[in-house]
């Protein structure tokens, strides 16, 4: 990949964030989101970062993109007209679900509403056993029937699955040429094309949100890529996707559900470099923005990788509470709680923060921007914790006062409690709901927070990493160089790179190598097409994998592969990989049981190793503060004297003990009592909880 100037930009539901790599260094800009046109917003901070630096546009030789945009919609609800059509007699898989209840003791337990609703979903008659064999010949005249019906409405995306298409697509093939012949100007999605998978829910439920957001994807990448050429901008635009692989403009443009999660997988590749930077085999990643945070387990130096992932869980986190997605993804929880959470108290006087959020419009009230919510960042300026100057770099002016009438009215006056405490149980309510959401992620994947790091970044993460850390029982907390703009800081470490999957049953008593031989090759030949694009020349190195289970199990487990060529003798090898994985997972194995595998997974990145810096010594010092501060201590319920310092002005071995605020530009870490912070030879704020070794 080039090492010209090279800029990321990640647009959040409140900031976006610019870093542009030089050769003079790295310079970073925050500005609010702009919601009615997501691209004005980058391509004002593109110009402004360029002018600042007297970079021109036409040295840039790698711009990469990461957005929530997708995410939001889908949360928000606010995607495109969208159809779905599929096999005759299926119409309300996608209303069925799995058929259960998520929370079997709650009588009042909501599932989340169907993307597409019963009006929206059409069927015509097809059929394809679960071997492939075409049971009964796709009715080409009602699909072209239908198409026309289609055309007289306002439909913008059609969605198309078929029962067990993963394993014969021809006829949703068939259905969306004819769809797209007579619909030219509607999106068409195929389910085989986005999610060649096994179990029709889940692949009928990924479909439906990739048709649901590529009409507003496309027409967003495709408004950006023209300002940005406008702007001279002529290098190649790669976007990030969910699984922390960088892909191509035209293929982030028709499967856009991979890009669901791209800002905070940036992030994630963020927290992998810096536990590697750090020798630190087991990490805690926090990402908290204006809008969300994002929290990910990083073991051995390496996000785990999931094939599902739910958006917009409605239940206490809780699994199937959410729209389901079958896609690569770095395995995180995300939930509804950053600095513009909107906080309020409930009809049982308790106080309660988001997941509604107050964005960058209106914003939070110390915005002035016509807010007047009280939200998670009004509570921190409350508690002192912002210095309302430098707030985003000096992009927003924060003014305390709307912040205190805000707290007060929405939380004080009801409470009847004092507006300090009342700002103190909003940031307790958020701390909770973070380290909650840590604890069920964990517990989900069969881990826990013994022994792991915090690595905190994003806007309001270290504000808030130390009271997170002390939920979790967690003593050591970094805040890397640059974490108010962690995510695009990620991008740019990131990998091109792209995932394949197909379905293909295999009971490993009967173990066929050719079978596997030639799934593997036609994924990798899918993959390398991809990646090509963006990496022409680099070197690549391939990843298999494939999800198995003990035979009559209802649900996979992941299992690494050897990347080769298989022959007859690997069947035992193959079952020894999953024996090892399963015990590693559920603490056993289970005697005289058959394993299969249902589905093969291949990733095909560039090479490009991550540099691990040698350990430096450096001599510790104790800097002179630029100033004093009063924090509200919740602890005592008075105010404290805190030294300021400007991260600037702070070199590696400065030692600064607790309570301290050290302000940069996109953010401010706050170090409590019980809890003092050194500089490191890297430049990282390293906060160790006293009576500790840093």
């Amino acid at each position: 990949m080039n090492n010209g100037a090279r800029l990321a930009v990640d647009i959040g539901g409140t900031f976006t964030d610019v870093v542009l790599d030089h050769a003079g260094g790295q310079d970073r800009l925050k500005l609010l989101t702009t919601p009615d046109a997501p691209e004005r917003a980058v391509l004002e901070g593109v110009d402004a970062i360029l002018e600042r630096t007297g970079v021109r546009a036409s040295d840039l030789t790698l711009a990469i993109h990461g957005t929530t945009l997708a995410t939001n919609a889908l949360i928000e609800r606010k995607g495109a007209r969208t159809a779905l059509v599929t096999t005759d007699g299926f119409r309300d898989s996608l209303e069925i679900a799995y058929e259960h209840r998520f929370e079997q003791y709650d009588l009042y337990m909501e599932r989340p509403p169907p993307l597409i609703g019963r009006d929206w979903r059409f069927t015509v008659p097809e059929r394809i056993a679960a071997d492939g064999s075409v049971l009964k010949d796709l009715d080409e005249q009602a699909v072209r029937s239908l198409a026309g019906d289609l055309g007289k409405t306002n439909v913008e995306a059609v969605a198309v699955c078929f029962l067990h298409a993963y394993v014969n697509p021809d006829h949703e093939r068939r259905a969306g040429a004819i769809l797209a012949d007579v619909l030219p100007d509607v999106s068409i999605t195929l389910s085989a094309e986005v999610c060649p998978e096994i179990r029709e829910y889940d692949r009928m439920s990924t479909a439906c949100a990739n048709a649901y957001v590529q009409p507003m994807m496309a027409g967003y990448l495709n408004r950006l890529q023209d300002g940005l050429r406008a702007g001279g901008v002529v290098c190649p635009l790669l976007l990030m996707m969910s699984s922390g692989g960088i892909t191509t403009v035209e293929t982030a443009a028709t499967m856009p559900i991979r890009l669901v999660e791209s800002g905070p997988a940036g992030g994630a590749i963020l927290a992998r470099d810096i536990a590697k930077e750090n020798d630190l085999s087991r990490v805690l990643s926090f990402d908290m923005g204006g809008t969300t945070a994002k929290i990910a387990l990083i073991d051995d130096f390496s996000p785990h990788i999931a094939r599902a992932f739910e958006v917009a869980r409605m239940y206490r986190f809780q699994k199937g509470s959410g729209l389901p997605l079958r896609i690569p993804v770095i395995d995180m929880v995300e939930i509804g709680a950053g600095g513009g959470s909107v906080a309020d108290v409930d009809a049982m006087q308790r106080i309660r923060v988001g997941p509604e959020s107050a964005g960058s419009v209106p914003g939070p009230a110390c915005y002035g921007n016509g807010g007047t919510a009280a939200t998670v960042t009004d509570a921190d300026m409350v508690l002192g914790r912002i210095d309302p100057q430098h707030f985003a770099g000096g992009q927003v002016t924060l003014d305390p006062n709307r912040a205190v009438a805000a707290i007060d009215h929405d939380i004080g006056g009801p409470l009847v409690v004092d507006t300090r405490i009342a700002a103190a149980g909003v940031s307790e309510i958020v701390d909770e709901h973070m380290a909650n959401a840590a604890r069920v992620h964990a517990i989900e994947n069969g881990k826990n927070m013994i022994g792991r790091t915090l690595i905190a970044f994003g806007g309001a993460a270290p504000i808030h990493a130390t009271r997170l850390a002390d939920k979790l029982g967690i003593d050591k907390v970094i805040v890397p160089q640059g974490a108010g703009v962690g995510s695009a800081i990620g991008f740019l470490r990131a990998q091109i790179s792209y995932d394949v999957v197909r379905t293909r049953y295999m009971d490993l008593q009967d173990f066929s190598p050719e079978t596997v031989n030639e799934v593997y090759g036609t994924m990798r030949a899918e993959a390398e097409a991809v990646v090509r694009l963006g990496a022409p020349d680099e070197r690549l190195v391939e990843t298999r994998g494939a999800f198995m289970r003990y035979r009559g199990q209802g649900h996979e487990i992941s299992v690494s592969v050897p990347v080769k060529m298989f022959a007859s003798d690997d069947r035992e090898a193959l079952s020894t990989l999953f024996e090892e994985a399963y015990e590693a997972l559920f603490s056993r194995t289970i005697p005289n049981l058959g394993v299969e595998v249902l589905t093969w997974t291949l990733s095909l990145a560039t090479d490009r190793p991550s540099a691990v810096t040698p350990p430096q010594q450096v001599s510790p010092y104790r800097p002179e503060p630029e100033t004093q501060c009063e924090l509200f201590d919740p602890a005592t319920g008075a105010l404290v004297e805190a030294d300021v310092y400007a991260r600037s002005d702070v070199r590696p071995g400065a030692k600064i003990p607790g309570p301290a605020v050290i302000v940069e530009e996109e953010t401010t870490t706050l170090v409590v009592n019980g809890f003092g912070a050194t500089i490191d030879a890297l430049g990282q704020i390293v906060m160790t909880r006293e009576g500790r070794a840093p």
